[in-house]
């Protein structure tokens, strides 16, 4: 399955006269093992996490003194005013005699090749949208799952696909793929599209925001929010020799807090968008090409790629990342 049906096979967007379609990429901002919405504050937070967006992200990040367009003086994406932060899980590769290795992350082969690494986001849109309000936050997954019947019964649209080629869509699953992927893994995670219209977030960073039933919101979640949806690409190709994989038949791969199923999968979203910029996209029914780097949307100022690259943070938690590792950083165990 190939991007020309790319709106027809994720069900997302469909022939209707209102539909965004914003593609752009983000580069990495930085790897860290922060995570300012579920440790606030934690320096460091349990497990590492990949980051991208504006440069304000730090470990904590509350909205009544943080306020991201405000403070941040760059972005990894390419829209200049999208100074949100995007982060997820990192992946690691383990070795026959259980050492670790971080797999990095890199730019998507359809039009972002020349991105440093991070992931590609897209805001979708189906009919008329609410974008969201200063100090929006929300994460989606569970980390602690470890079944696809746990993933199936809370969340929808979060995968694997074992890339053959760039150009491979389609055969996704919900679990690790457990053959050696040619040109890498690309893990995908979809957030819901209904906001209780009050809360711009709630205790569990969840349950402010709900999936649509059909096409419509539930009462309790009124208001039509853009899909925000993440694509990243995962280079697994250096891990691809069957020599090196497990000899019970296992695959090799586990997220940083341990997860050796993929069931795990999770993300995490801040809104940081200047001003009234996101809405204006979406009223417009910005779209994207689904080829090259290029967005389609007057109304938005875009960055080129090599721009975008040159905003990065340091690390603030002084992890070993590189090489071989004996543990997960932190000393997450395997579950």
């Amino acid at each position: 399955m190939y991007w020309r049906s790319f709106l027809t096979a994720t069900a997302i967007a469909r022939a209707v006269d209102a539909a965004a379609t914003l593609r752009f990429s983000c580069s990495q901002l930085v790897v860290d093992r922060l995570d300012p919405l579920v440790n606030p504050g934690a320096l460091p937070s349990p497990h590492l996490h990949q980051v991208v967006g504006g440069n304000a992200f730090n470990a904590s990040m509350d909205p009544a003194v943080h306020d991201l367009p405000s403070t941040a003086t760059c972005t990894s994406c390419t829209p200049v005013e999208d100074l949100s932060n995007y982060w997820t899980a990192t992946l690691f590769f383990r070795a026959r005699n259980g050492t670790f290795h971080r797999v990095n992350t890199f730019g998507n082969e359809l039009g972002f090749t020349q991105a440093a690494g991070g992931q590609t986001v897209y805001y979708l849109s189906q009919g008329q949208v609410t974008a969201f309000k200063p100090g929006f936050r929300m994460t989606v997954g569970d980390p602690s799952f470890r079944t696809a019947a746990e993933l199936q019964a809370k969340y929808k649209f979060m995968d694997f696909t074992c890339l053959q080629t760039s150009m491979t869509r389609g055969g996704q699953t919900l679990n690790f793929p457990t053959t050696p992927c040619p040109a890498g893994i690309m893990v995908s995670i979809r957030f819901p599209t209904c906001w209780d219209s009050k809360n711009t977030d709630s205790p569990d960073h969840q349950s402010h925001v709900a999936y649509p039933n059909g096409f419509s919101c539930p009462a309790s979640h009124p208001v039509t929010i853009p899909q925000v949806f993440y694509e990243t690409y995962w280079d697994t190709r250096p891990f691809n020799n069957p020599a090196d994989w497990p000899t019970d038949g296992s695959q090799p791969f586990v997220w940083s807090f341990g997860d050796e199923t993929g069931y795990g999968i999770h993300g995490d979203y801040i809104f940081g968008w200047k001003g009234d910029a996101l809405q204006r996209a979406m009223n417009q029914n910005c779209n994207s090409d689904l080829f090259a780097n290029q967005i389609n949307c007057p109304t938005l100022q875009s960055q080129s790629l090599a721009d975008a690259n040159k905003c990065t943070i340091g690390r603030k938690v002084n992890d070993n990342l590189d090489g071989w590792l004996t543990e997960l950083p932190g000393g997450m165990p395997i579950s």
